[in-house]
């Protein structure tokens, strides 16, 4: 009986171990999954918080927005507006669309994407500007999707129920207007085929509806100023700027400000933009690149001796 007893208790003993080891293991499971999931909802919040753009596409958004709905305080329209850029494409209905067909009428040329956010909270208030102006406002959506079809931006337009024809950018539009850096973009356009102001981001609908009224001669209530274009239309423009965002001049007399400016518009920055100096510095001030490169440019010319050709 002794022996017998002897061996239960050795066969209960490993039985009661075994179910340690099985809770033990358990519990090292569940942590090891928890501590799985943890990690995966980090990633996912990091990869939430990436642009799914290029940090071109989206470096203005947030700092030229406007969220609130504080009525402007003033309607500025560039003094020397270039032509609209003129063209003649298919839109995404297959409908011919040409900006001879546009004299008489304010012009929104809109360029957004379908992957765009700020883009698709920007649709409705378009759509309600198009109801409202009807014929005495066009506006022109310029789609930026290079991965998607015209067909995939047509069936989102008419989900979205777009009111207002869609072109592809890849026609060449983008490109007739300097280039596109962030979106969205719009250019305004006055009635004589000008444009007049350009809007990056997002802005409240007031904004347009004032601006739309004034450039129609109706009534408004806000002060219009006028300004010359060095490059906040079209970045071409830049070689207007007798200033630029983030660049110190002082120190330097008229004759080398000119030379500095020369240098800064013929000379390309290397944050890989593709744009000259200032024209980084007018597109992205944040860049520090263009913002070192121009501080370097400003240093040679006030550290050197002036020159026959710095003071012509």
């Amino acid at each position: 009986m002794v022996l017998g007893f002897s061996g239960s208790a050795r066969k209960m003993k490993k039985l009661y171990i075994l179910a340690i080891v099985f809770v033990a293991a358990l519990g090292l499971l569940a942590t090891a999954l928890a501590t799985t999931h943890a990690l995966k909802v980090t990633a996912a919040n990091r990869i939430a918080s990436v642009p799914n753009a290029p940090a071109v596409h989206r470096a203005q958004q947030d700092s030229s927005s406007d969220d609130d709905d504080t009525p402007p305080k003033v309607i500025r329209f560039a003094s020397n507006p270039e032509p609209m850029p003129p063209f003649l494409v298919n839109d995404v209905e297959g409908r011919v669309l040409s900006t001879a067909e546009l004299h008489g009428k304010v012009v929104i040329v809109n360029f957004w994407a379908t992957w765009c956010p700020p883009c698709r909270e920007e649709i409705p208030e378009m759509i309600d500007l198009a109801n409202r102006y009807k014929d005495r406002l066009q506006i022109i959506g310029v789609s930026e999707d290079d991965d998607a079809t015209p067909e995939e931006v047509r069936d989102f337009a008419r989900e979205a129920k777009i009111n207002y024809p869609v072109v592809m950018g890849s026609s060449g539009i983008s490109a007739e207007y300097g280039g596109v850096p962030a979106l969205p973009t719009s250019f305004l356009v006055n009635t004589d085929g000008r444009v007049v102001q350009k809007h990056v981001g997002l802005f409240p609908s007031e904004v347009y509806d004032r601006e739309i009224r004034a450039l129609l001669g109706e009534h408004v209530d806000t002060p219009i100023e006028t300004f010359v274009d060095s490059g906040e239309i079209f970045l071409k423009n830049a070689a207007n700027a007798t200033a630029l965002p983030g660049v110190d001049f002082r120190g330097l007399k008229p004759a080398q400000r000119r030379v500095a400016l020369k240098r800064m518009n013929t000379e390309g920055c290397t944050c890989g933009c593709k744009l000259t100096i200032a024209q980084c510095r007018i597109n992205e001030s944040t860049c520090a690149t263009s913002e070192k490169l121009a501080a370097q440019i400003v240093h040679q010319i006030s550290a050197a001796r002036p020159t026959s050709s710095a003071t012509r």
